[in-house]
């Protein structure tokens, strides 16, 4: 690819005043009040891509979220990429621990500081700049269609019926996604596996209202201290997922794949000291990398009820509440593994509380095979500009629905992401640093050239 470097740096200014005009979009898809900002960065994106290049881009409803299609046809008879990304951003609480309004993008200490600045503003944008540099030089070697939803940070829930509707539309060989990360900076990789997803919320209900502690407390079910107890019976010592038959279908990596995996650097102490930790904390048997990648997981994302307000109330609540998640790894199916956590948790409540569980979204897991032909275009793309042969990785992250992408458009999927674990996705003080922007822009490309040859 003659002269990206050069066509980054003449252009940079622009880029990042252009990724700027879309991360200031609060495009936050779980909050209703932001349905016109979602409508107003789709809208944003269409623009975006015509001027990179494209011969048609438009908004389209959904059942959701609108969806940004674009594309440019330069030959029927050559291979066609679908590029995928996602405009929507996760909520921005609490707000209290940004260093920087989360929505006014900053530059300091060689990053952009702002939601969005990573995941997946800015992977995405590097996607429209790369392709405008080959559209501009004339180097485009392929078709290329884009893809961008407004609903991953919500399990893109109405984007699988958009698929369904769209298969002629959205015909590709190959999607290409940038919205995973890299080992380091200085180590470049492939993410050759996402864990699945299932989510619920949950609800203990003990009496019909609240009560007053000195009254009633010792003689009625508190529904924290019961709900408590339940999600702390859903691992055993070794750190194992009580729920029966919960391991059933885990996908057993091979030794020689751990092997490989393990070759990744990895500096335990370092990683324990970013993270202020003594101790890392997981199912036994696995190495830390290991219980991320290739091993499913239970989380509680969020635990509430009774009193939480300034001062002290002496109340028994009549509720508690818990978002609990799994994360999943192949073969694992989200469906079976929601009905097996429904059925056992109900199954553990003591008579005198009552158990809601209501199941919010999940997806499956996904993996890439390593002699895929667009695998071995990601890896010597990589090679190229990094001067080392990336490393296959397994993501502890989800994106639901690239498995879908397998099952209603047959087609596979590469992630070639350049995020880093210290660009604090989902939480206060997200940030993107600029080397990592703009060497996605450089190295994409090569991903284009190697693919189509």
């Amino acid at each position: 690819m003659n002269d990206v470097k050069a066509y980054i740096e003449a252009n940079k200014d622009r880029f990042l005043d252009e990724l700027f005009q879309l991360i200031r979009i609060p495009s936050i898809s779980a909050e209703s009040e932001h349905k016109p900002d979602m409508v107003r960065c789709a809208e944003q994106w269409k623009e975006f891509l015509l001027q990179a290049g494209c011969d048609k881009a438009e908004v389209m409803p959904s059942a959701g979220n609108p969806v940004v299609f674009g594309q440019k046809i330069i030959d029927p008879a050559k291979p066609t990429v679908l590029v995928y990304g996602h405009y929507d951003v996760m909520p921005v609480a609490p707000l209290e621990l940004w260093r920087t309004s989360p929505f006014e993008p900053v530059i300091k200490d060689g990053k952009i500081w702002a939601r969005g600045a990573d995941d997946d503003k800015g992977q995405s944008f590097m996607q429209a700049k790369a392709f405008e540099f080959m559209v501009r030089t004339n180097q485009l070697p392929c078709n290329v269609k884009f893809m961008i939803e407004g609903e991953e940070e919500i399990g893109s829930g109405s984007l699988y019926g958009f698929c369904e509707e769209h298969k002629e539309l959205l015909k590709s060989d190959v999607i290409l996604v940038c919205d995973t990360s890299m080992i380091a900076p200085d180590v470049p990789s492939i993410t050759s596996g996402l864990r699945g997803l299932c989510y619920w919320e949950v609800e203990v209900t003990g009496a019909n209202h609240d009560l007053h502690s000195g009254i009633y407390g010792g003689a009625v079910a508190n529904p924290i201290n019961i709900l408590c107890k339940m999600i702390a019976g859903l691992h055993d010592e070794d750190n194992h997922i009580t729920i029966p038959g919960f391991y059933d279908d885990v996908l057993v990596i091979s030794d020689e794949e751990r092997a490989l995996m393990a070759q990744a650097p990895f500096n335990e102490e370092a990683y324990k000291k970013e993270l202020d930790i003594k101790a890392v904390h997981g199912e036994k048997g696995y190495t830390t990398k290991e219980r991320t990648g290739i091993r499913p997981c239970l989380d509680i994302c969020g635990i509430w009820g009774g009193h939480t307000g300034e001062g002290s109330k002496t109340v028994l609540p009549s509720k508690a509440y818990a978002k609990i998640s799994t994360r999943l790894v192949a073969n694992q199916d989200y469906n079976k593994i929601s009905e097996l956590f429904q059925r056992y948790f109900e199954s553990i409540a003591p008579e005198c509380v009552t158990v809601k569980v209501t199941p919010c979204h999940g997806g499956a897991a996904y993996v890439s095979p390593l002699e895929m032909k667009a695998y071995k275009a990601a890896e010597k793309a990589m090679e190229t500009t990094y001067g080392k042969r990336p490393i296959p990785t397994r993501s502890g992250g989800s994106i639901p629905i690239v498995a879908g992408f397998e099952k209603i458009l047959g087609t596979k999927s590469i992630l070639m992401g350049f995020g880093l674990g210290s660009d604090d996705i989902h939480a206060p003080n997200e940030n993107y640093p600029l080397e990592q922007f703009f060497k996605g822009i450089e190295t994409i490309p090569y991903f284009y050239q190697y693919f189509a040859e």
